[in-house]
C-alpha cells in the first residue's frame, strides 16, 4: 500500500500527534477515556488496520509510562487473575485469526456502563462483586477486556467497571489499569501486526510519526499523572462515573453509525 496521501499530510500528522498528547493527559488524570477517544480519532483519519497498530503502539507506551510513573501504587494482586483471563482471550483469537468488524462490539461495550448503572436498582450489592482484586473477577475482567481490545481496539468503559467499585484508591486505580492496559495493547499490536498479517498497512505511516507519537504519549502521561495529585478522591469518583457513561454513549453511537454506513454500501 502506498503512503497515505491527503490534501495536507503535514496537517494530518500534526493533528494525530496533538491527539495522542491530549488523550494521554486525559488518561493520566482520569485513568480512562484517552484510549477510546484516540481510537475514534484514528479510525476517522486512517484505515482501520493502520489505526489499530498505531493506537496499540501509542497506548502501550502511554499506559506503560503511566504505570512506571505510578509504579509504587500498582496493586499487584490484580495481575494473576487478569493474566489468566487474558491468556484465554488470546488463545481463542490465535486459534481463529479473527479480524472482526468492531461496530457491534462498540455497541456492546458502550452499553456496559449503562447496564452497570442499572444493576444497583435491582441489586444493591451487584457492583460490589465487580472488584478486580478478586481472583475470579480479575480473570473475567482479563478475558472480557482483552477480547474487547482485540475486537474494537479500545476497552476503557468495560475495564472501568471492574475498578471503580473496588477498594483501591485513585492512585492504585490509575496505576493498575495502566499496567493491565499496557499488556492488552502490546498483545493487540502483536495480533494485528504478526499473527493475522493484516497490519502491513502500518507501513503507510512513516516511522518518525510513530516515534513522535510515542514521545507525545509519554509526555502527556507524565503531565496527566502530575495533575492527578490535584484532584480530591470524591471528585475523582464522581467525575469518572459521568465520563464512563458519556464514553459508553459515544461508543454505541459510533457503532450504530458504522453499521448504518456498512448497510448503505
Amino acid at each position: 500500500m502506498r503512503a497515505i496521501e491527503t490534501a495536507d499530510t503535514s496537517m494530518l500528522y500534526t493533528i494525530l500527534i496533538a491527539s495522542v498528547f491530549l488523550t494521554a493527559v486525559m488518561s493520566g488524570v482520569l485513568g480512562m477515556a484517552g484510549g477510546i477517544v484516540l481510537m475514534a480519532i484514528l479510525v476517522a483519519a486512517l484505515p482501520v488496520t493502520t489505526a489499530m497498530v498505531l493506537h496499540g503502539t501509542v497506548q502501550a507506551f502511554s499506559n506503560g509510562s503511566r504505570a512506571w510513573f505510578l509504579r509504587d501504587h500498582v496493586a499487584w494482586r490484580v495481575l494473576p487473575g487478569y493474566l489468566a483471563g487474558t491468556a484465554l482471550a488470546v488463545a481463542g483469537f490465535a486459534a481463529t485469526l479473527l479480524v472482526p468488524d468492531p461496530a457491534v462490539v462498540l455497541i456492546l461495550v458502550g452499553a456496559m456502563p449503562w447496564i452497570a448503572r442499572a444493576v444497583p436498582l435491582l441489586d444493591a450489592t451487584a457492583l460490589q462483586r465487580l472488584d478486580v482484586s478478586r481472583p475470579v473477577t480479575g480473570a473475567i475482567c482479563g478475558l472480557t477486556v482483552t477480547t474487547a481490545q482485540l475486537l474494537a481496539g479500545a476497552s476503557g468503559p468495560l475495564l472501568d467497571l471492574f475498578y471503580l467499585h473496588s477498594a483501591l484508591n485513585r492512585h492504585q486505580v490509575v496505576a493498575s489499569k495502566a499496567l493491565t492496559q499496557t499488556i492488552g495493547h502490546v498483545l493487540k499490536v502483536v495480533y494485528y501486526g504478526a499473527l493475522t498479517g493484516v497490519a502491513t498497512n502500518a507501513t503507510a505511516l512513516p516511522l518518525w510519526l510513530y516515534a513522535a507519537a510515542i514521545l507525545a504519549a509519554i509526555a502527556g502521561a507524565r503531565i496527566g499523572t502530575r495533575l492527578l495529585d490535584r484532584i480530591p478522591e470524591t471528585a475523582f469518583r464522581s467525575m469518572s462515573g459521568w465520563v464512563i457513561l458519556a464514553l459508553g454513549t459515544a461508543c454505541m453511537l459510533d457503532g450504530l453509525r458504522r453499521l448504518l454506513q456498512d448497510a448503505s454500501v
